[in-house]
């Protein structure tokens, strides 16, 4: 973890000084914009994700100084904790409850009890390029969104007076790297300077939507819908296997690059343990899955879960509206 989180700081600075001297090319400026937005989703995956569970380290204010991380990077570690950690946690792939799967509502459909409409008969072409826009939504709306909601799922939301302070200061500090200083520092024009912010983001984007999208919403997982009490009947940790899946469970390159969250099965039953212990939990857990008759849902590689989550957005875009 020490190696991981000093080589995934590192990068980033790097790319970022080297794009900030200005010394290369448009193109290759254009390139070290995307390798860096790619980077960031890397720090958020391996970094960020595991200090706001408390999973990177046993000292708590440890996880809470690598957790910053998350907002210097654009998202808001605190609200994080509320829609990630409390609400999808619980509630997985709950509609209604789940706000994780809610990622464009109207133009994407992927459980049953979402509404139907024509234009998702093709969403399983535009939903890709859809998801290149995840963390420019996420910087510049979602956060304001849900922070001012009065509920996020089935929570009220009361948040401290020092949050409100923080969500504007650390978007300040995001807008203010990303944004302002590039513009003021660099010999370019203004449309030179978006073209290259819209390809940093979409990179990044692209990278945080599709291993969150693989990881629940695929063929094989379910999307529960409670009873008319609005309990579920299956236990928690029983829940958790029905509604989640591993890809690339075997490659060192998806875990070293994912942060674990290729084994999502994993993490959903242990989230405060480090990522790099889940390889060592995925057999215990598989065998033990298989021993009492419970789904282990997992594909062999990242393509085939690409291909997995491209059937399903193709078969929810083809049915009925439900009755």
């Amino acid at each position: 973890m020490v190696f991981k989180t000093v080589f995934f700081i590192a990068l980033t600075v790097v790319l970022y000084a080297l794009i900030l001297t200005g010394l290369f090319p448009l193109f290759v400026q254009l390139m070290l914009a995307i390798a860096l937005g790619v980077t960031m989703a890397f720090v958020g995956f391996n970094i960020c994700h595991d200090a706001l569970h408390g999973a990177y380290s046993s000292n708590k204010k440890v996880n809470k100084g690598l957790g910053l991380l998350f907002n210097i990077i654009g998202a808001n570690g605190y609200l994080w904790g509320i829609t990630h950690n409390i609400v999808h946690h619980t509630y997985t792939n709950i509609p209604g409850h789940d706000e994780d799967i809610e990622i464009a509502p109207g133009l994407i459909r992927v459980s049953p009890e979402d509404k139907a409409n024509k234009i998702q008969r093709y969403q399983h072409i535009y939903a890709f390029f859809l998801y290149g826009f995840t963390s420019l939504s996420w910087f510049f709306r979602k956060d304001y969104v849900k922070f001012f909601k009065k509920r996020i799922g089935n929570k009220e939301t009361k948040h401290p007076r020092i949050e409100y302070f923080n969500l504007f200061f650390y978007k300040i500090i995001y807008y203010s790297l990303f944004i302002v200083i590039p513009l003021l520092v660099l010999d370019i024009t203004w449309w030179q300077f978006l073209i290259g912010y819209l390809a940093m983001n979409f990179a990044e984007g692209y990278v945080l939507g599709l291993v969150f999208q693989l990881a629940h919403v695929v063929e094989d997982t379910n999307f529960p819908h409670p009873d008319s009490e609005g309990n579920i009947q299956e236990a928690w940790a029983v829940h958790q296997m029905m509604t989640t899946a591993n890809f690339a469970g075997r490659s060192n390159l998806a875990h070293f690059l994912c942060g674990g969250l290729n084994l999502q099965i994993e993490h959903h039953l242990f989230p405060k343990i480090c990522h790099i212990h889940y390889k060592g939990l995925s057999g215990i857990v598989k065998e033990t899955a298989l021993e009492f008759g419970l789904p282990y849902h997992e594909n062999r590689n990242f393509f085939s879960a690409l291909r997995s989550h491209y059937f399903l957005l193709k078969r929810m875009g083809k049915m009925e509206e439900r009755v």
